[in-house]
């Protein structure tokens, strides 16, 4: 899989920042100018893209209260039916070229996760920069290979998958062509207790699947997704609302705008620090170098007298002998007078 790519006018991957995707999933209440509020939300506080989902109720599951439909699995959204959580979580169509009208406006980009056929096309309609496959489609083919042939880059959550899920998905991209893929390490948990995230699965992924690999974090707080830079993400997935009061299918587990800032800065920072992975002293430390031990003359020593433990010794600053030479000069003798406080140097030194 390629290592590096774009996503509308960004990078992705290899030695490009970190890509900050804000997802609004169902935080719009149903109300357009709260998902105006969000994009600009996120721009603020340093997102990259805002993603939507792109679905209806009726194009994700059927309108039935049979056991099989009734949500049960011990999730915030217990108590209800799937079709009527899809029902008060979707993105209405006619929103959606507006919000990505706006967010490019804004600088950012703006994608989404489709789930059937006919999101694929209307996203394609709006010419949208990649494709985001929910965990819960990594397991269908047919929606996998329409995609692909896009040839856009793929970008799939692996939170239910199995190893077999994943292999099946990326040969089915591979087979059409697309190997600008995104691996994304999450728990299909809301919110995710932290003992279940197993970031050290990330560059297992990743050099099994070799591939560029991002983090859809559900937990809360900023912990977490900042972390994960250190394992080698590349892409980073958060909620926003913008309260956690107001509710929402998905408002329990969403960060707020100055959560979502504060973590931004954290992987810029984190970016920062990883720096290099080659060994090499930055130009502050190849001064500080000098500062480092050495020996001296600390006492003041006659010329012909011996070099003892008691007349000289390793201190601070470096600029004298290197220690190595230490046992090495003991039992010779002074070449002149040596004062105290002097660094010893060969010419001093005499048989």
């Amino acid at each position: 899989m390629n290592k590096e790519f774009t996503i509308g006018s960004h990078s992705v991957g290899n030695n490009a920042p970190v890509f900050i995707v804000a997802e609004m999933s169902a935080n719009h209440l149903q109300d357009y100018g709260r998902a105006v509020e969000i994009i600009h939300a996120a721009k603020e506080a340093g997102a990259d893209a805002v993603k939507l989902q792109t679905y209806r109720p009726e194009t994700i599951t059927l309108d039935s209260e049979a056991s099989c439909f009734q949500i049960t699995q011990g999730t915030i959204w217990d108590g209800t039916t799937l079709y009527k959580l899809y029902e008060e979580a979707y993105t209405p169509w006619d929103w959606q070229p507006k919000l990505m009208e706006e967010a490019n406006r804004l600088g950012m980009e703006c994608f989404s996760s489709p789930f059937d056929f006919t999101a694929v096309d209307f996203m394609e309609s709006m010419n949208m920069p990649a494709y985001k496959l929910a965990s819960y489609e990594i397991n269908d083919i047919p929606l996998i290979r329409k995609i692909a042939r896009l040839h856009k880059p793929v970008i799939f959550a692996t939170g239910i998958a199995h190893l077999e899920d994943i292999e099946r998905a990326l040969r089915v991209c591979r087979e059409e062509g697309n190997e600008n893929v995104v691996l994304m390490k999450c728990v299909s948990s809301y919110p995710t207790p932290y003992e279940d995230i197993n970031l050290n699965m990330i560059p297992t992924l990743g050099n099994m699947f070799d591939c560029v690999m991002g983090l859809s974090d559900h937990s809360m707080g900023t912990a977490v997704a900042s972390g994960s830079i250190a394992l080698g993400i590349k892409m980073v997935e958060k909620h926003l609302t913008l309260r956690r009061s107001d509710g929402g299918p998905d408002g329990a587990f969403s960060m707020e705008p100055e959560e979502f800032a504060e973590m931004v800065k954290n992987i810029r920072i984190m970016e920062k620090a990883l720096g290099s992975s080659d060994f090499h002293l930055t130009e502050k430390q190849e001064i500080e170098h000098e500062g480092s031990r050495s020996l001296f003359a600390v006492k003041d020593i006659a010329k012909g007298e011996t070099l003892t433990p008691e007349n000289v010794r390793s201190i601070r600053p470096g600029n004298g002998l290197h220690t190595m030479y230490y046992e090495q000069i003991l039992g010779q003798h002074a070449a002149r007078d040596i004062s105290r406080g002097t660094p010893l140097a060969w010419n001093l030194i005499t048989d």
